[in-house]
């Protein structure tokens, strides 16, 4: 269970706020380089054979056919439907209002304008892990603003069930999106294969998705020969903020709803109560004794901290200092600590905005940066789906004005030729 730190000291800051440790990351990643080389080579045939090791499954064709869509949606219940409808339509809300300026042009001394275009990665992939759970909420999310992008190629991949087919509300909710291209393959395989293409699979510029730690591996690994990815998603993680006047029922609900997405998922109480944080730990016990997942969320538990503070302020910058995935301020004013948030991925504010509103409902999008990144990296957006390409046009009475600043900078860095095209522009006698 979660051990109490009263009044800790900041040089207790590394210790207390470490992550768990990941075993054997070294030994994994040259495991993974090695499965990665073998796709890289052999393409399909590489692909089945993986899948037949890690997934138990022969698998002749992993394209999901059209009629497999159909197939899915009478699978899926009317309730679950409407409720992923729901969902779509909050996220599709929030990710289209972030388009804003499409196209500035600035000039930015007389007859010198740059312009800068917002212009959607051609083809994006996207991983959904099956795993223990389907996370057909996560094709939502990633979905979504590829599609409001405009992104002209999405590839999905997510791993098949023990029947040998993708679960129907992953590809209820694929289609809602407008994705078309999915393929019944998981792990480092699915990686692999959207990275470098096969005779089935299409390549892909960008790749998204959580997964294990294997599919960060091959995430990482294949970022380093020019596939570009969302983030290197690690285990699930929150913070709460929390006060004397807080409810434990519902502060233990939220920490236990992060730990039970796997033992190496961390949660972390921050509070000026004693006795607020004690309530909370025997809420938690309490909770914890019929969750269906609660080997995975005690185990989560051990590796998670309680800190009692003097004051909210200095809760606050432990809360920085800590960098948390998902960060609930479940105070009386939480808009008063809101805007003293430096470092997080996701914000929740009051007792009313459980985490897993952000997970799938509400509107933001729940693939966040894990780990400490959020101290200089954000959750996926629509502009994780978008790259912006600068433009420049200069007439000749601009060059005039700005040529001597460039030649004078250039000449200083000992660049001569950098000089030299601006300068030829005005001794060219064929003009």
């Amino acid at each position: 269970m979660m051990n109490i730190i009263q009044y800790p000291d900041w040089s207790q800051s590394i210790t207390l706020l470490a992550r768990p440790a990941a075993a054997g990351a070294a030994t994994r990643q040259a495991a993974v380089a090695q499965l990665l080389a073998d796709i890289k080579t052999n393409g399909d045939a590489a692909i089945r054979r993986l899948t037949a090791r890690f997934d138990g499954i022969d698998m002749e064709d992993f394209a999901v056919a059209p009629a497999d869509f159909s197939e899915a949606t009478a699978a899926v219940s009317s309730d679950l439907k409407a409720a992923i409808q729901q969902a779509y339509r909050n996220i599709y809300l929030f990710h289209a209002a972030q388009w804003g300026e499409k196209d500035v042009t600035i000039e930015t001394m007389p007859g010198v304008f740059c312009r800068r275009k917002s212009v959607s990665i051609d083809r994006v992939g996207l991983y959904i892990p099956g795993g223990t759970a389907p996370l057909f909420s996560t094709v939502l999310m990633l979905g979504i603003p590829a599609q409001i992008a405009g992104c002209r190629e999405v590839v999905l991949c997510s791993p098949p069930q023990t029947n040998g087919k993708i679960h129907p509300a992953v590809l209820f909710a694929a289609q809602l999106c407008g994705i078309r291209k999915v393929f019944q393959i998981g792990g480092v395989q699915a990686i692999g294969a959207m990275a470098y293409g096969t005779e089935t699979v299409p390549q892909v510029w960008k790749i998204f998705g959580p997964g294990n730690s294997w599919v960060t591996a091959a995430k990482q690994l294949v970022g380093l020969e020019g596939t570009a990815i969302d983030m290197p998603a690690g285990p699930s993680e929150v913070a709460v903020l929390a006060d004397a006047q807080a409810n434990p029922r519902f502060i233990a609900a939220d920490l236990l709803s992060q730990a039970e997405h796997g033992s190496d998922s961390q949660v972390l109480l921050v509070s000026d109560s004693l006795e607020l944080i004690q309530q909370t730990i025997a809420e938690t016990l309490r909770q914890l004794s019929d969750l269906p997942r609660r080997e995975l969320a005690a185990a989560a538990l051990a590796n998670s901290r309680a800190l009692l503070v003097r004051d909210l302020t200095e809760g606050m910058a432990w809360i920085n200092a800590y960098a948390p995935e998902h960060l609930i301020l479940h105070t009386k004013e939480p808009r008063i600590q809101a805007d003293q948030v430096l470092d997080a991925g996701s914000v929740f504010l009051g007792g009313y905005t459980p985490e897993s509103a952000g997970d799938y409902a509400s509107g933001t999008n729940h693939t966040l940066p894990t780990g400490g990144y959020a101290r200089a990296a954000a959750g996926v957006s629509l502009d994780s789906f978008l790259k912006k390409i600068t433009f420049q046009e200069i007439s000749p009475a601009g060059l005039e004005r700005l040529g001597p600043t460039i030649v004078t900078m250039a000449q200083a860095e000992g660049l001569e030729a950098h000089a030299r095209a601006v300068t030829v522009r005005f001794s060219d006698s064929s003009k």
